[in-house]
């Protein structure tokens, strides 16, 4: 029989005013702890050969070795680019943006199932928030496009934004030369919408299309000109029920404005349409003219010529950021940096002058 004692935190000479009892077991049992999982580490030869087969297993396993911070994982990643660069660069390349309920995931799933009918497979690169604070991110797209996700000619790879050297340009575009490596022909990029993101997607697409919603008051209101002149397309989405009147109104609004604005794409008249994405309506005239734009600018060699400029212009950024990231490493940099901000912030030395002297003790330590 088990034998039955008081806690050790009952007071002592306690009554039955403490019914709390121990009771001790019978026999200790054995027990096995599993050993611990091991992450399983693929060669090159592997990825390579995965990720040109199309397996997305693979695939997400390459993508996560390049978008590693670990400097252990730079060579590997940057050999796995080079071993897939030939077989890259024969997609569309379509950047999404648009105002926070504008309904692009919803878009970006009817309009990649419906890619997938056309016989296109089909790559979402959604870049997420990132909090400045935590560096978290939200990485929520497969959810929110749950039947495009579960396509097995769809491929969903949420990235966060921020806390990377380079940063989502440099994390995204490899991962644009994986997916294409792997038989994806059209490459949708969704950015959030905020700030600097637009022009960032912008440097590395073919095709940009902004979502818009009416019925919001002035039909315009928050749409910044800098971002129209991004555009080569403007979607008015959410076209349907007692919204439809509205929208073509905006569409007739926004085809006025672009009278007074340059174009995005030499060659190009940036267009306006309107779209239901939850009941995919106008999704066939949106690929129509996708398709329309793609014949025209790679006739005129406008296609050709922007990827070359997107590259020397990735190329010219990453070794702004090397340099830049080399010099703060640097240990007199690292020990004169606090004290000079601490003077500048408390207006006892002129900005000027505390960059001069960082710089003048940063080419002494050479």
């Amino acid at each position: 029989m088990s034998k039955k004692r008081k806690p050790e935190w009952t007071p002592v000479n306690s009554g039955k005013e403490f019914a709390s009892e121990i009771v001790t077991g019978t026999k200790k049992l054995k027990t096995k702890t599993a050993p611990p999982l091991k992450e399983k580490n693929y060669d090159l030869k592997t990825l390579v050969k995965g990720v040109r087969e199309g397996n997305r297993t693979l695939l997400a396993k390459a993508i996560t070795l390049i978008e590693s911070n670990a400097e252990k994982h730079f060579l590997p990643a940057q050999e796995l680019i080079k071993e897939l660069l030939p077989y890259s660069g024969n997609s569309i390349r379509i950047g999404i943006t648009g105002v926070p309920g504008a309904g692009k995931s919803t878009f970006i799933e009817n309009f990649g199932l419906y890619l997938i009918e056309q016989g296109h497979k089909v790559a979402v690169l959604a870049i997420d928030p990132s909090s400045t604070i935590s560096k978290g991110s939200i990485l929520g797209d497969k959810t929110r496009m749950e039947l495009l996700s579960r396509n097995p000619k769809s491929f969903i790879r949420p990235s966060p934004s921020a806390g990377i050297l380079g940063g989502v340009a440099r994390k995204t575009r490899e991962t644009i030369i994986l997916c294409e490596s792997a038989g994806y022909d059209v490459i949708l990029i969704e950015t959030v919408g905020v700030g600097q993101s637009e022009t960032t997607v912008r440097s590395m697409v073919d095709f940009f299309l902004l979502m818009q919603i009416a019925g919001a008051g002035d039909e315009l209101q928050g749409i910044k000109r800098g971002i129209i002149e991004l555009a080569d397309l403007i979607v008015i989405n959410k076209a349907d029920g007692d919204n439809i009147a509205r929208t073509e109104l905006a569409k007739r609004e926004l085809q006025n404005v672009l009278h007074y604005i340059r174009n995005s794409t030499e060659g190009w008249q940036t267009k306006v349409v309107t779209s239901s994405a939850l009941n995919k309506i106008g999704l066939k005239e949106i690929w129509e003219l996708i398709t329309e734009f793609q014949k025209l600018t790679k006739q005129s060699s406008v296609f050709a010529k922007r990827r070359a400029q997107q590259n020397t212009q990735w190329f010219e950024n990453l070794i702004a950021e090397a340099v830049l990231h080399r010099f703060y490493q640097q240990e007199k940099v690292k020990e004169l940096l606090p004290r000079l901000k601490e003077e500048v912030a408390k207006g006892k030395m002129p900005v000027a002058l505390a960059v001069d002297t960082l710089l003048k003790n940063e080419k002494s330590e050479e």
